[in-house]
């Protein structure tokens, strides 16, 4: 029997006239296909617009690599619906994606004189549980510079008990659960003011090798669904403390609960701080949440670290009893180009 397509009424036309219902099992998979797209647009959107947005976005922005895989899902059903408008939709958002999963920031290496290595290493110990595991940690990788966040008043002074030979010197801010946080240091310290913040935020001026370097502790709240604005404001703080002294190297190191596609957190980088994962390779190897990975985390750990230091090796340390991998980095501070 001839047929002839009407596409006015949505129906198949047969030549003396008769009319069969037309085909519609491709659209199902179209709708599923401008769904998945809808959701993920929003977020590519706000990432493309440099904003955080409001709930859910700041909580899927910190995944943003795995939104390829709804997207990738979209294009299929896309193809097999035949639908090749939403098939552009899906292959314009892949490339956005693709686009911003690149590294951000500046990676140029410092022209100045190399002056003193240093080792920082950063951990979150989840409420203290991680202690004996960071101990351990740091006995093997003997870093010059720790910076432990909720570091509640046992892991304090557990940190003072075990490690006080090799770390002399210390800047805390004591309190339970997530609010404690302590910079160990192998290196002499003099008092800064620490980072206001719900979270402990201490900060020091470190004599390394007779050079002073600003160290600042990160641990700004994280973006939960009633909490966005007080995570936006305290990664704004500390963009301010990286922007209040651009003359002295700085260290700024932490669990910052913001990765690289975070409008708040790319703001820190624009004062001129790098990241040193990012400078050795690392940049997209997550740190949280170490439950789940090595298939599914995100970076949400970093080292900053100003001009004047290059970074020759990033590790990450899986330490049991937290929720965080360890971060180990190898600095070398250079002086100031004559």
């Amino acid at each position: 029997m001839d047929t002839e397509t009407d596409t006015a009424n949505g129906t198949w036309t047969d030549a003396d006239g008769g009319r069969t219902p037309r085909r519609t099992g491709r659209r199902p998979g179209a709708w599923c296909a401008a769904l998945l797209f809808a959701g993920v647009s929003v977020v590519v959107g706000c990432r493309t617009a440099d904003s955080d947005g409001v709930t859910p976005v700041p909580q899927l922005l910190a995944f943003l690599p795995w939104l390829l895989v709804p997207t990738g899902a979209g294009l299929l059903l896309t193809l097999l619906a035949r639908w090749w408008t939403g098939a552009v939709w899906g292959v314009a958002l892949l490339g956005l994606l693709a686009w911003f999963i690149e590294p951000y920031g500046k990676s140029v290496e410092p022209t100045g004189p190399p002056v003193a290595e240093v080792r920082v290493l950063t951990s979150n110990v989840e409420f203290g549980q991680g202690t004996d595991a960071l101990i351990a940690a740091v006995r093997r990788e003997k870093p010059d510079l720790v910076f432990v966040q909720e570091c509640e008043r046992t892991c304090g002074a557990a940190l003072r008990r075990d490690l006080a030979a090799g770390y002399p010197h210390r800047r805390a801010v004591e309190g339970d659960g997530s609010k404690g946080s302590v910079i160990l240091s192998a290196f002499p310290l003099r008092a800064a003011p620490a980072v206001p913040g719900t979270l402990g935020m201490p900060a020091a001026v470190a004599d390394v090798r007779g050079h002073p370097v600003r160290l600042r502790l990160a641990h700004p709240m994280p973006p939960l669904a009633d909490r966005v604005d007080l995570w936006r404001d305290e990664l704004a703080a500390l963009r301010d403390a990286a922007a209040g002294d651009r003359g002295t190297p700085t260290v700024l190191a932490g669990d910052f609960n913001a990765s690289q596609d975070h409008a708040a957190f790319r703001r820190i980088l624009d004062t001129g701080l790098r990241d040193a994962a990012r400078l050795a390779g690392q940049d997209r190897t997550p740190s949280w949440p170490a439950r789940t990975l090595p298939v599914f985390g995100t970076q949400i750990d970093h080292v900053l670290v100003s001009g004047d230091f290059a970074a020759r090796d990033a590790r990450f340390l899986d330490l049991a009893g937290t929720d965080h991998r360890a971060l180990v980095v190898d600095l070398t501070l250079h002086a100031a180009a004559g």
